[in-house]
């Protein structure tokens, strides 16, 4: 029998339903688990939690304090920027999923290394200016396998059903593309970030967001290391997805092994 390889998890800076997503990562075979939960999971990355990581799964949306109907922001520490910066650097990999996408506001190297943004507030990303990012919840769709012989997608279906939250923000980088939504990202069909935060849930009045890319999921390198962004991911109906268990499975098998 092969010795388990080790997996840290980081997850917190935003909502999810902890027993299903905890029967995910049971669900994930051959691995020893770690997971850590904002703010404490910042202070143990950045003490040598990544020391014996074979592959890191950010679930987290961490730096984010939301009061006011306002998106308040901080950048992490420079201990844990660091962390990751040298984990990357010595060959590690990673896979960040969903709203991990969103994460630390105020690090755009955070943003480099995943290839793309979620914003909460206009702003920048990859040195252009963006409005606010879209969101649409339980959106069902099918998702096209780009390319079958990935390792990622190994054994998915060219294309299946999933019913999960879509985004609708900026994508750039040195991607492998490995998954498209057959689905249109264009404003009428996605919900303003900001004005959620703002108490306007599911609204989009007055907000001219462009189309973006219909890619929900990449492969790019970082540093000497490899890290794979999945968009699905949301909650219960992912997590319990048999397609989805496959892809995250193939996801971390794949950074581990890069």
């Amino acid at each position: 029998m092969s010795t388990p390889r080790n997996l840290l998890v980081l997850s917190g800076g935003h909502p999810y339903e902890a027993e299903p997503f905890a029967a995910l990562l049971a669900s994930l075979a051959g691995w020893t688990v770690t997971h850590l939960m904002h703010p404490d999971a910042e202070a143990a990355v950045a003490e040598g939690a990544t020391a014996d990581a074979d592959a890191i799964l950010f679930y987290d949306m961490p730096g984010y304090h939301f009061d006011g109907g306002k998106a308040a922001t901080r950048p992490p520490s420079f201990t844990y920027r660091r962390a990751i910066t040298d984990y990357f650097a010595r060959g590690g990999g990673a896979v960040a999923m969903h709203h991990a996408i969103a994460g630390w506001a105020e690090w755009p190297e955070w943003a480099a290394m995943i290839g793309g943004r979620f914003l909460y507030d206009p702003g920048e990303a990859n040195g252009e200016a963006h409005l606010d990012s879209g969101y649409r919840h339980e959106v069902r769709y099918d998702a096209v396998v780009v390319d079958p012989d990935h390792p990622v997608t190994a054994g998915l279906p060219a294309r299946f059903q999933f019913c999960d939250e879509l985004y609708l923000a900026p994508v750039w980088g040195a991607a492998t593309p490995l998954l498209r939504a057959d689905h249109a990202f264009v404003r009428d069909n996605f919900y303003s970030a900001s004005q959620a935060v703002a108490g306007r849930m599911f609204s989009n009045e007055g907000w001219d967001h462009r189309p973006e890319s219909d890619l929900i999921a990449w492969e790019k390198p970082v540093g000497a290391g490899t890290l794979v962004y999945l968009q699905p991911g949301d909650g219960p109906p992912a997590y319990a997805d048999s397609n989805f268990r496959k892809l995250l499975a193939n996801a971390l098998a794949h950074v581990a092994a890069a």
